[in-house]
């Protein structure tokens, strides 16, 4: 099965500012990563990777981190 090819750095651009946002709502709200995770309900090292843009969350992780920082979906994805 052929391998996916890599997005294109538009895509790779605004994955890194959903992560940023997700970061500074995290600490807005005086959250850690560890705290964060655990009520998101996944686990530590993809909430890293997601702040740091290396990993494109799915819809729902996104709503779950969302809520685990108590702000609105769209304050993370605007």
């Amino acid at each position: 099965m052929p391998s996916a090819s890599p997005p294109p750095d538009w895509v790779l651009q605004r994955r890194r500012q959903v992560g940023e946002r997700i970061r500074a709502a995290r600490i807005r709200a005086n959250l850690t990563q560890e705290r964060v995770a655990l009520a998101a309900e996944i686990d530590r090292p993809s909430v890293v990777r997601i702040e740091q843009g290396q990993q494109s969350p799915t819809l729902d992780t996104l709503i779950r981190l969302a809520d685990a920082i108590g702000v609105p979906l769209a304050e993370l994805v605007a």
